[in-house]
């Protein structure tokens, strides 16, 4: 039995005013590749298949398609609704879907036994057991009780959602011993958990909602049952839960934020014989369109300007001379600059329009660093001078200049820099000395 496990989609996403749909058209693409060269028996998505609850009619003809183009591939699909996703909106196709081998699992505010059941394999026999957890909402497992503490009230969530996976559980496990008596080689087939929350421990990104907001930070990890695989979802970087190799986070396929481009966006296959995994295989996806984050004063800024530029005509040559077609109509590449030093500057936005025009690049967030000279004023509008010594007023001062030095000062100073401060400094002990001895002597 192989599983894919992919999540969070978030189909229908706008991104500073840009449509991501070219980008989850070619990913849909290329995980039906994959799906078709790996043999894969199941996908689950592991919740947020749409980036909002009405999300717009492209976004839902993609999804369709992709249930049609499964059904192709005699491959079961597996949709779990997320905290962006409507149960509505899910569940008005479900029973359509259905019959296209596709089983859809908005909330938890349905029969159990619809939480529980069996996949098939692509001949059609048992291949394993899903407890199908999607985003639980408090309302679906908990009634709130008058009186209550903030800190009771997410224990009691928290108490509420490990006992719906240990009821799916138990369900599963029944399952699973009525299936291996049933099969004549007697081999017990997986028990898979999915979920759609944030368990503690794990490292988030700009993109993810707090969805437990007031009422739970975090689901510990030991409030998961002994499942064979656990497929999460709700964070975008792929990661393993409780140094535990078989929970896991897919993340999304693509980047929904800026800060996630350091992260190898990828889908997690999943390969079982009989109950025992074998293979646990992330499948690295590749990148549809072009992102970077620049970050410094407008002259770094410029300087990585020119270098991207002259890399995208270099392989535009390269590509020539290697009798390809050049690509001139290659994607803009989408820019988030922030710009530090210089970030009180009015004219700032016109400045970088200037650097930019001309090369193959849009600017989709400019960002404004509160650099050191200004965190320190503003910690000072409180304070008073009555309040300081003259060498607290000084250091304070000091702590605002930037002595350049050498041509390679970075973050740290260097020890022409700590020479230079030193002599300031004992210059200034001088001035107070003698300051302070005529005042004496008056």
């Amino acid at each position: 039995m192989k599983l894919l496990h992919t999540s969070d989609w978030h189909l229908g996403q706008s991104f500073f005013t840009k449509s991501r749909k070219d980008e989850h058209q070619a990913f849909i693409n290329w995980l039906l590749i994959q799906v078709e060269q790996q043999h894969v028996d199941a996908v689950i998505i592991a919740g947020d298949i749409f980036d909002t609850g009405t999300p717009p009619s492209y976004a839902r003809e993609m999804y369709n398609q992709f249930v049609v183009d499964m059904q192709q591939l005699n491959c079961v699909l597996v949709v779990l609704g997320g905290n962006h996703d409507s149960v509505s909106t899910l569940n008005e196709s479900k029973q359509i879907l259905a019959c296209l081998n596709t089983f859809v699992v908005a909330s938890t505010g349905v029969a159990i036994d619809e939480q529980v059941f069996t996949i098939p394999d692509k001949h059609g026999q048992p291949g394993a057991i899903l407890c199908a957890v999607p985003f639980i909402r408090a309302r679906d497992v908990l009634q709130s009780t008058a009186g209550e503490t903030g800190l009771q009230k997410r224990q009691a969530l928290g108490d509420a959602i490990k006992q719906h996976y240990q009821t799916l559980y138990q369900i599963a496990l029944l399952k699973q011993k009525e299936q291996k008596e049933q099969k004549a080689n007697g081999l017990n087939i997986p028990i898979i958990a999915t979920g759609h929350l944030t368990a503690l421990g794990v490292s988030q990104s700009e993109s993810v909602r707090d969805i437990y907001i007031g009422t739970l930070d975090g689901f510990a990890a030991d409030g998961f049952p002994p499942a064979d695989y656990i497929a999460l979802g709700h964070i975008h970087k792929p990661q393993i839960v409780a140094k535990s190799e078989h929970i896991r986070y897919c993340g999304s396929p693509i980047p929904l934020s800026f800060d996630e481009l350091g992260t190898q966006k990828q889908v997690m296959l999943v390969e079982f014989t009989g109950a025992q995994r074998t293979s646990l295989q992330p499948i690295d996806i590749p990148i549809f369109q072009p992102m970077l984050v620049i970050k410094g004063d407008l002259a770094k800024i410029e300087k990585e300007l020119q270098q991207l530029n002259a890399d995208a005509k270099a392989d535009t040559k390269a590509d020539t001379k290697a009798d390809t077609k050049a690509d001139t109509g290659a994607q803009p590449v989408w820019l988030c600059l922030e710009v530090d030093t210089q970030d009180y500057l009015s004219d700032l936005q016109q400045r970088i329009q200037t650097m930019t025009q001309g090369l193959n690049v849009e600017v989709l967030q400019l960002r404004r660093t509160r650099n050191q000279r200004r965190q320190l004023l503003s910690q000072m509008q409180s304070e008073t001078l009555a309040e300081l010594t003259p060498e607290d007023v000084f250091e304070k001062r000091l702590a605002m200049e930037t002595f350049d030095t050498s041509p390679e000062v970075d973050s740290e100073k260097t020890d022409e820099q700590q020479t230079t401060l030193q002599q300031v400094r004992q210059r200034f002990s001088q001035i107070l000395s003698e300051v302070e001895h005529q005042g004496t002597d008056v």
